[in-house]
């Protein structure tokens, strides 16, 4: 499957940027943070991991029918 450039692009970008949360929320949890507030970034993380697997299937259905 070969994806865009700029799908490839934004996909990595959204993907540090989940790394990112998970980073976040070891370090609330080392912090000990309240549970709220760390379950909200896991929410947040989570919503944003699905919507890199949306894209990516999206992405990779266009090319299945464009070839």
């Amino acid at each position: 499957m070969q994806l865009p450039d700029e799908t490839v692009t934004d996909l990595s970008r959204r993907l540090r940027k989940v790394a990112g949360q998970i980073n976040g929320v070891e370090q609330m949890l080392a912090d000990k943070r309240d549970c709220r507030d760390v379950v909200t970034q896991i929410s947040a993380a989570n919503k944003a991991l699905e919507q890199v697997g949306f894209l990516l299937v999206a992405a990779g259905l266009e090319w299945c029918l464009a070839d």
